[in-house]
């Protein structure tokens, strides 16, 4: 701080309330803690022609060189604190492009257009701003000094030039997309959408259910190469394959040998005996029916 403006201070410190006649009181403000200000990225416009025909939002990024974009995806907080980093994030980028101009002398840049991705519009934005709907799912957000268009991803068409906008979608809405992107996009990028996308556990069982065992080499080859890939970056997940697998090979053992006693003592398994046998998850029972199995009269006693 210049000892100018240490001087402003004491001055109005000393001063504002006797002016005032205790009308007003200066004080120092707390420390303001901010934290990383990068926002999420850059929309650069290059060739304008290409997104004069494509849905909304893409058309309304031609009102700048640039857009800055902030992604809340679901589960992520979207409050009035949420809104306001991402405001705040959006300045911070307006005085880096004001500084560098400055810096080339070059005129000043018009203000940072804001973009918000978001699964819906929530109560703090309705209450602060006006919301004029620009296409399906897409807002301007006034009154503003600079461009914010709040885009609601619940509510977008499923187009395939909007899908980086529909990957922001929650609940119901996420489940159609998941279902819809599925049919349409690589084995690779659907595994990687089914890990990391919150979806409903009916839905990503039934995208599972529709890669069906195969012979085609290629794409076992893929899926291959996608389980390890995920092995590699996952140990944990790695480890509890491994000792799942341990744990079938023990159940495994355990059914057989239970099977071979009764089979030697002439205790042969009606079908609905063996079903229950088969079905059994637990080694203790099995251990515990083999035991019995060793002086059972019946394989039904040696089931009990």
């Amino acid at each position: 701080m210049g000892r100018a403006e240490q001087f402003a201070k004491q001055t109005f410190a000393k001063e504002t309330e006797r002016l005032t006649h205790g009308g007003a009181a200066w004080q120092d403000p707390p420390e303001t803690r901010l934290g990383p200000l990068q926002a999420d990225g850059l929309l650069v416009v290059r060739h304008a022609e290409a997104l004069t025909h494509l849905p909304q939002p893409w058309p309304a990024a031609l009102a700048s060189d640039e857009t800055l974009v902030e992604l809340k995806m679901a589960r992520d907080h979207l409050d009035a604190v949420a809104v306001e980093r991402a405001l705040l994030r959006r300045q911070a980028r307006q005085v880096q492009r004001v500084e560098a101009a400055a810096e080339q002398d070059a005129p000043r840049p018009r203000q940072q257009p804001l973009w918000v991705v978001a699964p819906h519009v929530p109560m703090s934005l309705r209450d602060d701003y006006v919301l004029d709907p620009l296409g399906p799912g897409c807002f301007r957000a006034g009154p503003a000094h600079f461009p914010l268009l709040w885009i609601e991803a619940n509510a977008l068409p499923l187009q395939d030039e909007l899908l980086p906008f529909l990957l922001a979608r929650s609940g119901k809405s996420l489940d159609d997309f998941v279902r819809w992107a599925a049919a349409r996009r690589p084995l690779p990028w659907v595994y990687q959408m089914l890990e990391l996308l919150p979806m409903s556990t009916a839905i990503s069982q039934e995208i599972l259910d529709a890669f069906p065992p195969t012979d085609d080499p290629e794409r076992i080859a893929r899926r291959r190469q996608i389980v390890q890939s995920v092995l590699k970056a996952d140990a944990e997940l790695k480890q509890e394959i491994v000792d799942e697998g341990i744990q079938t090979g023990r159940l495994t053992e355990a059914r057989s040998g239970l099977r071979r006693l009764l089979n030697r003592r002439g205790l042969g398994l009606s079908a609905a005996e063996e079903s229950l046998v088969e079905g059994c998850e637990d080694l203790s029972t099995l251990e515990r029916w083999f035991d019995r199995a060793v002086t059972a009269t019946s394989a039904a006693e040696a089931l009990q």
